[in-house]
Formats: structure tokens, sequence, C-alpha cells
């Protein structure tokens, strides 16, 4: 484990649990290819803020690259949503590009 999780997860260990950590966790757990615990600490982020669109992305992004295409077509809808409603217009065009690549993917299976 690198450096950056065993800090992150010491703060988590310290009771500093929140949205903005649990994000942290998951990109630096994403970095490493660990797409189980990535996942599970951005839904927690999730579950802390449903309006926070950078976990939304990350999240769905996660789901992704671990193959679960159906499940990142879902996060990538809602986390749009969330974003549009937000008026968060840069993460809105990001995950509308990503979502496009998926249904681009899943159309030449």
């Amino acid at each position: 484990m690198n450096d950056l999780i065993n800090r992150f997860e010491g703060l988590l260990n310290q009771g500093q649990d929140n949205a903005l950590l649990r994000l942290s966790l998951g990109q630096a757990y994403l970095k490493e290819k660990a797409f189980d615990q990535a996942i599970r600490h951005l839904k927690q982020a999730l579950e802390f803020d449903s309006e926070y669109s950078a976990a939304w992305k990350v999240y769905a992004k996660a789901l992704a690259t671990k193959g679960d295409e159906e499940a990142a077509i879902t996060a990538y809808t809602q986390g749009i949503a969330v974003a549009e409603k937000k008026g968060d217009k840069q993460a809105v065009k990001e995950m509308q590009v990503f979502l496009k690549r998926l249904h681009k993917n899943q159309a030449q299976k």
C-alpha cells in the first residue's frame, strides 16, 4: 500500500470520515488498480453527499475500469443529472464524453 493510502486510512481510523476523505481514498485505490476498495470508498463518499459531482465521476470511472460497464453507465447517467442540477458544466461535459465511449464500446460488441 502506498504512503498516501496509509495516511488517508490513518485519518479514517482516527474518526475523520467525510465525503472528501472517501473520494481521496477512492482515487488513491483506483490509481493502484485496487478496484473493489476504490468502489467501496467512492460509494461511501456518495452516501455522505449524493450531489458530489466529482465523486460520481470517479465512481463511474472505477466501475468502468473494473469492467462493470452497465453499472458505470448508470453511475455516469446519475452523475450527469447531479452535475446539471448543480450547474457543474465541466463535470457534465467530462462525464458525457466517458458515457458516450461506453455506449460506443457496447455497440461494437
